[in-house]
């Protein structure tokens, strides 16, 4: 790694001059899983000789396989099945495989391969090119009653050899190369062109800068400038929505970011120079800054010591102690791509950065890859999303509403892996604030975690995982309960509701505690499943002193089920909408904003439809459409507890103020012998902090009796209703007193503070009237 290994010289006869790969390459197979949750269809594309493997097709389910071949017509037989059927369209989501039939000639009745329960992987081969589409069927109202539910693992398995770890194409390229390690190449983009920047084995870097082409035409380097761009978006980090784009000095944007699959960079620190090595002992090692002076030199760019750089899967962040710039191993992996559109004709430079002497890329300089696509290509905004570091990436999704909400807002966040409105601007976030206390508003919560857990043990399983009593949970009933680790750290938080006397649907917020489920479930031996519905039931919050009203408009129940008028709080029923032929879906009176509310649980085939129906019956009562800026402010002054705010990683259900949610009178539970020592002896409680002024805290603001910190804030707002700032802090007991003065830091504490009093939560309705009426 160092002295004479320094990365001098290359050898690798796999490119050519310019850094583009020669045909010869050394190659590798790939291996793409998949996971298939229920009514989803999955499509692939396979050539000859691909391998694909099914596995946990589990009992009383099934699996539809349909082939086809390069000009549109069914071939089972090259996929070495033979027809059992054919396919039922209502029985999946089908949209988007009906339209790719459509678009193929085709119609009629299609030829299917039913695959039932297995006890070990099916595997089948492709003997000619073919694509696959796997349907995971199951009827509507057995989606809704949580019957058979449940994903399956798929695995495409390519046999030809192709370009090691290069994600799948975007689209049509106009070109693309490799730049080798330690080098750096320049290339040209049009306005409108997208480029494509891959991290070919991982924990690699790339120092990327761009510069206007009219203005090297006439002499003048107007490049992306990292202050401006600071300034403009608000923010250090590039992340697809709004705030995306990169600015050159006088503001006008260059770029914008469309895909992000890794989420960590360093985008505004310099490039490696020369004079790094050379004070660290390595005079004469390869540097970015010089490879990029080298490259740009044939644009009369002027040479540079030391580049600014946007430094891709440079794993960097700030020290929040000492405000020190720290770094370690890059979060990237093999085939993390960041994909972005020019806003203007450009030219660049990409790198592979040399640095063999730092953690950034684990001392292992390798390849990074360029493509280069044309404007027309129809590459949608998206970041990477995975459940676990572990597991396999998903690129964020439109949410089953999409089609009605893109009309009426373009201001969309990261949900897990959807898109979710963040505000509306017909009504701004204070609009829809007052609507949700006044009237009735309507917001996309799909990404929302859904878990049925079925079966004879199905109770004893979650009495070991939750901390109220299951024993006590009756059908159509629901319960707002948590999941703690041993040391009674919260783990998740959701409401678990009871469809039958052996189903049970867990609605929560993150995938973990499915995880721990299936973990205790195994280690205890129980006769249980755990389904993750995944994507497959959409859900609507409808919240609002008139959301009773609405609904009576479009809801119709069986005798055999609770009426809408028979819910009370945390009642939950199977209804339908308008009469008994009309789409299912699971209607619970639920929420997160303190008020009167409900959700709805539907399939991804009635969303739109339901969506029609609810906002046709809400004119009436004034129906507003919600986002996520105006819920946030609402659930604070209902004091409702967020993951990564009130409880987190280390903080007991306690100390999260989530007390009133474990039952210590049970026999057991995970992290009851913690919860039941820390229970006796606090030393931290959540409180209210009523602030006289509209400034707002940031998250994680210190709280302060005189010169000594006693507590942080854990989320805070400006209410509208009581017209001044409030918070929710964790305190020591000894300060947690109603009616005590303390103050909250803004920068550090040392040079301003807000004066707060100490108070119960929730600021409003404590008693939760609203919700119960």
């Amino acid at each position: 790694m160092h002295g004479s290994s320094v990365l001098h010289t290359f050898t690798n006869t796999g490119f050519d001059s310019t850094g583009r790969r020669f045909p010869g390459f050394p190659k590798t197979s790939d291996t793409r899983t998949h996971i298939l949750a229920a009514r989803e269809a999955l499509q692939l594309i396979l050539s000859t000789g691909d391998l694909l493997s099914i596995d946990g097709v589990g009992p009383n389910q099934s699996l539809v396989l349909v082939a086809f071949d390069e000009v549109g017509q069914p071939r089972l037989e090259n996929l070495g099945l033979t027809p059992t059927g054919q396919v039922e369209i209502v029985n999946f989501d089908s949209a988007r495989f009906s339209g790719w039939v459509r678009a193929q000639g085709g119609a009629g009745q299609i030829p299917c391969h039913r695959l039932d329960q297995t006890t070990e992987p099916v595997i089948l081969r492709a003997e000619t090119p073919i694509t696959v589409w796997v349907i995971r069927p199951l009827e509507r109202s057995e989606l809704i009653q949580g019957m058979e539910t449940g994903c399956v693992s798929i695995q495409h398995k390519s046999a030809a050899m192709s370009d090691p770890y290069l994600p799948p194409l975007l689209g049509d390229t106009r070109d693309e190369f490799t730049v080798p390690k330690g080098r750096a190449i320049a290339y040209e983009l049009k306005a409108g062109e997208f480029a494509q920047i891959i991290d070919v084995e991982g924990q690699q870097c790339s120092d990327f800068m761009a510069l206007r082409a009219d203005g090297l035409d006439r002499g003048d380097e107007w490049m992306i400038d990292s202050t401006a761009t600071r300034s403009m978006v608000r923010r250090a980090f590039p992340g697809p929505g709004l705030l995306d784009k990169f600015y050159d000095r006088e503001m006008r944007p260059l770029l914008n970011v469309v895909q992000d699959t890794c989420g960590r960079h360093d985008t505004f620190g310099l490039a490696c120079t020369a004079r790094g090595y050379e004070e660290r002992g390595f005079p004469g090692h390869l540097n970015c800054s010089d490879n990029m002076s080298n490259a740009l030199a044939p644009y009369g760019v002027t040479r540079r010591a030391a580049w600014p750089a946007i430094n891709f899967f440079w794993n960097t962040w700030v020290n929040p102690a000492t405000h020190h710039i720290q770094t370690e191993e890059s979060h990237s992996r093999p085939g993390d791509y960041v994909a972005m559109r020019a806003i203007e004709d450009l030219v660049c430079v990409s790198t592979a950065c040399p640095d063999d002497i730092d953690p950034i890329n684990g001392w292992n300089p390798t390849d990074v890859h360029v493509r280069i696509y044309r404007p027309e290509t129809p590459i949608r905004r998206a970041v990477a999303y995975r459940e676990k570091e572990d597991a396999p990436m998903s690129i964020s999704q439109e949410s089953a509403f999409h089609d009605r909400l893109a009309p009426l807002t373009q201001h969309f966040a990261p949900a897990r892996d959807l898109w979710a409105p963040v505000s509306y601007p017909a009504h701004g976030t204070l609009g829809e604030y007052w609507a949700c206390r006044q009237a009735v508003t309507v917001q996309d919560m799909s990404g929302l975690r859904k878990f049925d857990i079925i079966g004879p043990d199905a109770e004893a399983l979650l009495q070991l995982a939750t901390t109220r009593n299951v024993a006590k949970l009756p059908v159509w009933r629901g319960s707002y309960t948590l999941m703690c680790d041993e040391s009674g750290a919260v783990i998740d938080d959701g409401t678990l509701f009871r469809l039958a006397p052996e189903i049970f649907r867990w609605c929560c917020g993150s995938e973990e505690s499915g995880r721990a489920l299936q973990t205790l479930a195994d280690e205890r031996g129980l006769q249980v499943r755990v389904h993750a519905l995944r994507g497959a039931m959409p859900n609507l919050a409808i919240q609002g002193p008139n959301s009773r009203d609405l609904l009576r408009n479009i809801v119709f129940t069986q005798p055999h089920v609770p009426a809408l008028d028979h819910l009370k709080w945390f009642g939950v029923t199977v209804a339908r909408l308008r009469d008994r032929e009309g789409a299912p879906f699971m209607l619970s009176r639920s929420g997160y904003t303190g008020e009167l509310g409900y959700e709805v649980f539907c399939s991804k085939s009635d969303a739109v439809a339901i969506w029609d129906a609810v906002m046709e019956a809400g004119e009436e009562f004034g129906i507003t459409p919600m986002g996520s800026a105006a819920l946030d402010v609402i659930r604070i002054e209902a004091g409702l507890a967020g993951a990564n705010a009130e409880f987190a990683p280390g903080v007991d259900a306690f100390e999260a103020g989530l007390g009133f949610a474990v039952d210590l009178t049970k026999s057991d539970f995970t992290g009851k012998a913690a919860l039941e020592r820390n229970a006796r002896e606090p030393r931290r409680a959540l409180k209210g902090l009523l602030i006289g002024c509209d400034d707002v805290p940031a998250h994680g603001a210190p709280v302060f009796a005189g010169e000594r910190q006693v507590g942080v804030v854990t989320s805070a707002t400006r209410s509208p209703m009581l017209e001044h700032a409030i918070a929710m802090a964790r305190l020591s007991v000894e300060h947690a007193e109603n009616g005590s003065e303390l103050e909250i830091g803004q920068l550090d504490g040392r040079m301003k503070r807000l004066g707060a009093t100490v108070s119960d939560i929730p600021f409003i309705d404590p008693q939760r009237k609203r919700a119960r009426a």
